[in-house]
């Protein structure tokens, strides 16, 4: 193997599962240089996307000291002397201005009952619980056997962040604690990099499209939407182009018109049939490959690859046509490049772990990841196999949440083992 993988041009190169993900790892940081454009777009708007430019907090998080139970600000000191505290008065989360604490501080033996949220008063340091005290009238104690500690159930002014911090750094991608987090800095409009347009061909003389009459030795035309569903997932624009025939012509064709967009997918037409032409053809085009397999099953005909088109690099993967086979060479390879191209730093795949509740035989030879179910209940988390009939099976494919990991080097996964699976951004 050449210790610079952006170096090879190789052709016919299967390399292992683990070379593959270097592999593409690093093309996706080398594009952290590349410029990308950007736009502005409102704050909901910008859920999938990635930020271009940081969001920084506009005052101290919390603004004042901040309440982090319903119960009575006091003085922790006051609590330990058995005398009653008086209660002053009430503060609500959201009452106007913080009257409350602008007044004189709290003195001792006096109390405030406080919602949750609310600002804390001068002169208070804890609040005590509401179900820890006694209330008689206007007085309150706490419970025989409680104490408390100064600092206790208060968030101090500032803790969660300082005015002109950064809150969300460029790069970040925009899900729902990050639409939060920015809405909370009063962020209504945010800059961020512009989704990158993902040109989509499924090759192949069986296809037709999902609305068109099928005959019995025709399928239909899945695997683009599946992939158009992932490249939306990852925050970018999916581009179904027309099935491309399993001829010279249309097909080169069709790789042209989809060199015109930001990344190329190609599905089907990279295995070893007489009628495989995308390898040639992406070839005569002046292609340059990086590996033309990998050792995973399914998905070992994926190629990866590069060409300057019009003056400008463009990269392409050629996944398999297996529909199971596309969406696991996706979510292994194409996504991790496609996030560097939405502006998001490298991410590869997610992974997670669990409990084998019973044995899985495998051939070795190659890294597998087989449809499964990843459980949790009463505090176990277990990967259940799912029954399939290989890498065409959707049917069955569609009722599982992740893939299990089976390395090349084990025949058997033992029941009882913890074990790696493959998550997938549906």
């Amino acid at each position: 193997m050449s210790g610079n993988f952006l170096d090879s041009a190789a052709v016919n190169r299967v390399v292992s599962y683990a070379d593959a993900g270097r592999i593409v790892q690093e093309h996706a940081v080398s594009l952290a240089d590349m410029r990308l454009s950007m736009q502005s777009t409102s704050l909901l708007d910008s859920l999938g996307l990635v930020l271009a430019e940081p969001v920084f907090a506009d005052r101290d998080q919390p603004p004042f000291p901040r309440s982090t139970r319903d119960g009575f600000a006091c003085r922790a000191a006051d609590t330990g002397s058995g005398e009653p505290l008086t209660v002053l008065g009430l503060i609500r989360a959201g009452e106007a201005g913080l009257r409350a604490r602008e007044s004189v501080a709290l003195k001792a033996g006096e109390s405030v009952e406080i919602m949750t949220g609310a600002p804390v008063p001068a002169g208070a340091d804890c609040v005590v619980m509401i179900e820890h005290i006694q209330r008689i009238d206007n007085t309150i104690r706490l419970n025989p056997g409680r104490s408390i500690h100064a600092g206790e159930n208060i968030v101090p002014l500032g803790a969660e962040a300082r005015r002109g911090d950064v809150i969300l750094p460029s790069g970040t991608r925009m899900a729902a604690t990050q639409v939060g987090a920015a809405a909370a800095c009063g962020a209504a409009e945010l800059r961020v990099f512009t989704r990158p347009r993902v040109a989509i061909v499924a090759t192949g003389d069986e296809l037709v499209e999902v609305n068109e009459p099928l005959r019995t030795h025709q399928i239909r035309n899945s695997n683009s939407y599946s992939l158009a569903a992932q490249v939306l997932g990852a925050g970018a624009q999916p581009v179904r182009l027309p099935i491309a025939r399993d001829e010279r012509e249309p097909l080169e064709a069709a790789i042209r018109t989809g060199l015109e967009a930001d990344l190329l997918l190609l599905s089907g037409g990279v295995s070893m049939g007489k009628y495989d032409l995308v390898e040639e053809v992406l070839l005569s085009l002046g292609a340059e490959f990086f590996f033309t397999g990998a050792l995973i099953q399914p998905g070992k005909p994926v190629v990866f690859g590069r060409i300057v088109f019009e003056e400008r690099p463009v990269y392409f993967f050629g996944l398999p046509g297996n529909p199971v086979s596309t969406i696991v060479t996706f979510s292994l390879f194409a996504r991790p490049l496609l996030g560097a191209l939405c502006g998001e730093p490298y991410r590869g795949p997610r992974f997670a772990q669990g409990h084998l509740p019973s044995d899985v035989r495998v051939k070795t030879g190659l890294t597998r990841f087989l449809p499964a179910m990843l459980n949790s209940a009463g505090g176990e988390v277990t990967v259940e196999p799912v029954a399939w009939q290989g890498s065409g099976d959707l049917a069955n494919t569609s009722r599982a949440n992740c893939f299990l990991v089976v390395p090349p080097d084990r025949p058997l996964l033992a029941a009882g083992e913890t074990v790696t699976v493959l998550l997938q951004d549906w």
